[in-house]
């Protein structure tokens, strides 16, 4: 007897047991679910941790820097717009 002839067999019983009312995903619904959660975070905490590492210093805008005068009265000049 063939592998497909056994399952056609079998399908007619498992179908009689099945309420289909209640169909829930099942263990490995639950499992793939988890694995997605862990992966996830696992993910923000690492984003988090390079985040934290990033040391990021606008630089000065060339325009302003062209416009403070060379004397220096330690105040920036605001561009004219």
């Amino acid at each position: 007897m063939y592998a497909t002839q056994a399952l056609t067999h079998l399908v007619p019983l498992a179908a009689e047991e099945l309420d289909k009312n209640k169909v829930t995903p099942g263990v490995l619904g639950f499992l793939v679910f988890a694995a997605l959660a862990v992966g996830v975070w696992a993910l923000m905490k690492s984003m988090n941790r390079h985040m934290g590492r990033v040391n990021f210093e606008e630089a000065p805008d060339p325009d302003a820097v062209a416009a403070e005068p060379a004397g220096g009265s330690g105040k920036a000049a605001s561009p004219a717009k």
